[in-house]
């Protein structure tokens, strides 16, 4: 689960830049910056890179010193047994959207580059995954997420290098953008302030709580690592995440067909290098690709079977040995990485399904994390009913298809509700200890 709680700070700093960098930044983003400018990516890489940042300064060290495995195993030692139930339940469902987005990436990967069908790509992709997920654990994780972000910097930088070149250099791709491409605040109205807002909190707050980062940070070799190495995570993505969303620019801008010919946005870099790029592009191109989706995909599939195996069903086992841990584990895996296939053949937009990956986290497990760790008053009832108002209300505004966006009345309710449920508390724990109960029970 922790690797040993071993990992040098160049294994933890690679593992933690891995646990996004994959689809959501290389096809997805891409996609998005070539649609709508610097102002659309907010989400990723910028929100990526600001958790990773909070994640340091905010997370790694106190829970580091807990020496605990899951960030449901918080849950329980801070509020009790009933919210580490919940907080399971919450958190595992919510690595679906993230799994099968990079799911959907493998499927588009095979469907460019072999001719198969997207579905059967998902399928070929899940099962090539699951089965090093199975056998490696936490360990094999690192090792390969080192290894891959070696691949995916040095591809990406070859592909920029050959597309700025064919386009006359970088400087020329950025004056040729069109007008107001690169503004990074929106425009001076409410509706889109409020949609700037919510990305940047989407992976940004969100993602704090989720357990693939609380694994990367906890198998650090030492508390000053977990820290150090959120640091250079953050900075990674920022810089390394700028580099796929220039080259799809210059890919616009070099091969204007493309755009027109390609039916989904997320193809373009995928048919641009396959169609105009020599062998050795594409051989560096695609390995990139493949390792940044598998060293998230790997990642993201043990984090929840983690919880499944660790806080759902350990606790009812008769044997708790870890042999027998360990075989749950592994059957957890084989679960999480079904549904998610599942999931990854009815939703195939890569940007919609992590978006809805971490709204979820945000709504539900954000505020109970940060209220245990720095507000010494917070209860029991609190988290419970934090965990279930922003659930609830983030599902209503969902279906309701309202305006505003759905995590922002969600995190708002899971505030109120933990508010709410300290003041009922502490107000009866005032009433008993009022002087007039205190002589009635004497």
């Amino acid at each position: 689960m922790l690797a040993g709680r071993k990992l040098p700070l160049i294994l933890a700093s690679s593992a933690l830049f891995a646990t996004w960098f994959g689809s959501e930044t290389v096809l997805g983003a891409s996609s998005e910056f070539v649609e709508h400018g610097l102002i659309g990516v907010i989400e990723d890489p910028f929100g990526a890179a600001l958790c990773l940042l909070l994640v340091g300064l905010l997370i790694a060290r106190p829970l580091y010193k807990l020496k605990i495995l899951t960030f449901c195993d918080f849950y329980r030692d801070r509020f009790g047994k009933r919210t580490e139930i919940l907080s399971s339940l919450c958190m595992v469902p919510s690595y679906f959207g993230w799994i099968a987005a990079q799911l959907v990436a493998l499927g588009i990967i095979f469907n460019v580059v072999a001719g198969i069908s997207t579905t059967s790509g998902i399928i070929i992709g899940a099962l090539v995954v699951l089965v090093y997920t199975y056998i490696g654990g936490m360990w094999a994780i690192s090792i390969t997420d080192f290894l891959q972000s070696l691949i995916i910097i040095s591809g990406l930088i070859f592909l920029a290098l050959d597309l700025f070149g064919e386009a006359g250099g970088l400087g020329q791709v950025i004056e040729r953008a069109p007008d107001d491409f690169f503004r990074i605040l929106p425009e001076p109205n409410l509706e889109a302030s409020v949609e700037y807002f919510a990305a940047w909190i989407t992976i940004g707050l969100g993602s704090i709580a989720q357990q693939d980062v609380f694994q990367r940070v906890m198998s650090a070799k030492s508390e000053k690592v977990a820290v150090q190495a959120s640091y250079i995570g953050a900075f990674m993505y920022l810089t390394i995440g700028f580099i796929p969303l220039m080259i799809g620019l210059a890919a616009l801008q070099v091969y204007p067909d493309v755009i027109d010919n390609v039916k989904d946005a997320q193809l373009v870099l995928p048919t641009v290098v396959l169609e105009h790029a020599d062998i050795w592009i594409q051989i560096f191109f695609f390995g990139a690709l493949i390792s940044a989706i598998m060293s998230t995909t790997s990642g993201a599939i043990l984090a929840p079977a983690t919880i499944l195996a660790e806080n759902l069903i350990r606790p009812y086992l008769k044997d708790q040995s870890d042999a027998n841990l360990l075989r749950y584990l592994r059957i957890s895996v084989v679960l999480i990485a079904v549904a998610a296939t599942i999931m990854a053949n009815i939703q195939s937009n890569i940007y919609d399904l992590v978006a809805q990956s971490s709204a979820l986290s945000l709504v539900s497990l954000f505020v109970p994390l940060m209220a245990g760790l720095y507000w010494k008053r917070s209860t029991e009832l609190g988290a419970i009913l934090s965990i279930v108002a922003g659930m609830m209300v983030w599902i209503f505004f969902e279906m309701s298809d309202a305006e505003i966006p759905s995590l922002l009345p969600g995190l708002t309710a899971s505030i109120i509700g933990m508010i709410t449920g300290n003041l009922i508390i502490h107000s009866q724990l005032d009433e008993k200890k009022s002087p007039e109960n205190v002589r009635r029970s004497k």
